[in-house]
C-alpha cells in the first residue's frame, strides 16, 4: 500500500488476537504497522509482533524492490512493535537500528542487547538525513511509554505518530475510526493526558497532511476532526452531551432502577442515554463512554461491606485515568446496610471538578414509593448538563 511516491506500507494484520494487552477484546483484530521509506537511504519505521516476522520482512523485501535497508527505526519498545527487531537484523546485517536512549535500555532488557555496535542513538530535535526525506524526531514521553519517539517527514508531510491516533482493529476491516480510536484512547493513552497535549503542541507547529501511527489506518488530510477529539479526549473534556449509566445487578432490582431512570431521563429531554451492566459488557467500552460523556450516574449494590467488584473496578479505572469536571449521580442498593453510594463517593474523591447530584437514591432490596420518588428526583437534576 503506497502512503506517498517515496512511503510504502509494509504492516501485518492480526486476526488470531482475541484481546490485546491481555485485556482489551478487539473482535476485529488488529494492524501492527510498519513503514518503508524509499531515497537515497532506505529506512524502515519499526517492526511488528514476532509471530508475524517473516511476512514482515518479505513484505519489506517487496517495497525494497532489490535494495537492502539502510536503517530500522524504533520509535516505541513494546512488543507488539519491537519483537521483530532480532528477526530484522539477523536477515540485514548492515543495516543500523535508530532509537532513543531509554528505548536501547529496554532493547536489552526485553531481548538480550542493544546492538552496541550499529546504533544510531536519537534524542529531540535530531533529523536523519535520507536524502530528500529529512526525518526530524519528535521526543514524545508517556505517550505512553517513556522512550517514545514520534518522527516527521517534512519532505511528504507526514507524521509517524507511534501509537498516538492508534485505534484497535485491523486494516482489512472497514469500520468508523472513532469509535475503537476512542476506545483504544482512553484505555491505553488515558492517563497521560497532558503528555497528549504536549505532542499536540509540537505537532501544531508541522505543516501535516498524513498521520501514520503504529495500529489503525493512516489518517489524511483535512485531519481538524481527528486533532480535535484528540484534544478533548487529552484534555478531559466531555465529548457528548448527555449521561451514561454504568450499573451492577444482582437479583435485577438494581437494574429495574437504572431502567426507571432512563425512562425519566428520556422523557426530561436528554439528548443522549447510554447504560452499560458493567458485569456483562466491555469494562472498556463503559470507560469510553463515561469520559465521552458530561453526567455519569453509577448503579450498585452492597456486597460483602463493600461494592459490587465490577463496579470497584470500573471506578478505579476512571479514576487511574484522571476522570475529572462531570456531573455524578449515586444509586445504591442493600438490603440490611446499604454504603454502597458513600463507598463509590470516597472511591472518586481524588477526582478534580465533580459534582454530585444532591438526590442519592438509597434503594432496600426492592423498589418502593420512596425509591421511586427519588429516582425520579435525581432524574430531573441529572437532565441539566453539566456547568
Amino acid at each position: 500500500m503506497k502512503i506517498t511516491k517515496d512511503i510504502q506500507y509494509v504492516g501485518v494484520n492480526d486476526h488470531e488476537l482475541d484481546l490485546f494487552e491481555g485485556q482489551y477484546i478487539v473482535p476485529n483484530g488488529m494492524a501492527y504497522n510498519s513503514y518503508v521509506i524509499a531515497d537515497d537511504k532506505l529506512a524502515v519505521m519499526d517492526s511488528v509482533e514476532a509471530p508475524f516476522s517473516e511476512t514482515w520482512l518479505k513484505n519489506i523485501e517487496s517495497a525494497a524492490e532489490g535494495r537492502t535497508p539502510d536503517y530500522l527505526i524504533v520509535q516505541h519498545m513494546e512488543p507488539d512493535h519491537s519483537s521483530s527487531i532480532a528477526a530484522f537484523m539477523d536477515h540485514y546485517k548492515n543495516a543500523k537500528i535508530v532509537a532513543s536512549a531509554k528505548a536501547f535500555r529496554m532493547m536489552v532488557q526485553f531481548y538480550g542487547t542493544d546492538y552496541p555496535e550499529r546504533q544510531v542513538v536519537i534524542k529531540n530535535g535530531d533529523v536523519l538525513d535520507l536524502g530528500t526525506h529529512k526525518l526530524q524526531f519528535l521526543a514524545a514521553p508517556m505517550v505512553h511509554w517513556p522512550e517514545v519517539m514520534m518522527t516527521y517527514d517534512p519532505a511528504d508531510k507526514v507524521l509517524f505518530s507511534a501509537d498516538a491516533f492508534g485505534k484497535f482493529g485491523a486494516l482489512d476491516v472497514d469500520e468508523e475510526w472513532a469509535c475503537e480510536a476512542r476506545r483504544y484512547y482512553f484505555g491505553i493513552v488515558g492517563k497521560f493526558g497532558q503528555q497528549v497535549q504536549n505532542v499536540l503542541k509540537k505537532a501544531a507547529a508541522l505543516d501535516i497532511e498524513k498521520i501514520c501511527a503504529l495500529h489503525g489506518p493512516m489518517l489524511e488530510a483535512p485531519l481538524d476532526e481527528y486533532l480535535s477529539l484528540y484534544d478533548t479526549w487529552s484534555s478531559y473534556r466531555a465529548e457528548s452531551e448527555g449521561v451514561f449509566i454504568a450499573y451492577t445487578s444482582v437479583y435485577g432490582h438494581t437494574k429495574e432502577a437504572v431502567m426507571m431512570l432512563a425512562e425519566k431521563l428520556k422523557e426530561a429531554g436528554v439528548p443522549r442515554i447510554e447504560i452499560a451492566d458493567l458485569a456483562r459488557d466491555d469494562q472498556a467500552e463503559a470507560v469510553e463512554d463515561a469520559f465521552r460523556h458530561d453526567r455519569l450516574v453509577l448503579a450498585t449494590t452492597t456486597y460483602n461491606n463493600d461494592i459490587f467488584p465490577f463496579m470497584r473496578t470500573f471506578i478505579e479505572s476512571l479514576t487511574e485515568r484522571g476522570y475529572k469536571n462531570r456531573k455524578i449521580g449515586l444509586i445504591e442498593n442493600g438490603t440490611w446496610a446499604p454504603k454502597a453510594a458513600k463507598i463509590m463517593k470516597e472511591l472518586l474523591e481524588g477526582c478534580q471538578g465533580l459534582t454530585f447530584a444532591p438526590t442519592t437514591v438509597s434503594i432496600r432490596s426492592a423498589l418502593q414509593e420512596e425509591s421511586r420518588a427519588a429516582i425520579e428526583a435525581l432524574a430531573r437534576e441529572m437532565a441539566a448538563p453539566a456547568e
